[in-house]
């Protein structure tokens, strides 16, 4: 069984503090980005300006980022960060393997040495994994937030 795009933002949504930034057109925002979802902590509900998002789905090739073939119809990836040691644990040291197989948990084919893996259209093989990746990743996410204004 395959997890749907909209399953796996809609999963992310209802994580307590999650904000899901969908950028469409006409909101300001790059069209490149339209159609891809990201996905920070952010309890007050706007945009994070000094971190990156933990997690994301993209639905099309980016200009240095096109191994995935995600221009095919119906093709889309999960990108999360997960720390470099937890992503070695994970995928390995390096990113030998292109991410073009799906439902495959990969190091990320531009960030994989910065702790990200990728799925590209998870599937019965790693769709439980990837949501439990942005589980914990919101969770990191959410403590790194309490640090930084010494809530923890």
């Amino acid at each position: 069984m395959s997890t749907s795009m909209e399953q796996i933002i809609d999963t992310v949504r209802r994580l307590d503090g999650a904000f899901v930034l969908e950028p469409r057109p006409g909101d300001g925002t790059p069209e490149i980005a339209w159609g891809d979802a990201f996905f920070y902590y952010a309890p007050d509900g706007q945009v994070p300006t000094t971190v990156q998002p933990y997690g994301t789905v993209v639905t099309k090739n980016y200009p240095d980022d096109v191994s995935c073939d995600l221009d095919r119809p119906d093709r889309w990836r999960v990108n999360v960060h997960v720390g470099r040691e937890r992503a070695r644990e994970l995928v390995g040291g390096g990113r030998e393997r292109i991410a073009v197989v799906p439902d495959v948990l990969l190091p990320h084919p531009l960030y994989g040495d910065l702790g990200w893996v990728c799925v590209v259209n998870p599937g019965e093989c790693t769709s439980d994994a990837v949501l439990g990746l942005l589980r914990g990743a919101h969770d990191a996410a959410r403590r790194r937030y309490e640090r930084r204004r010494g809530l923890s």
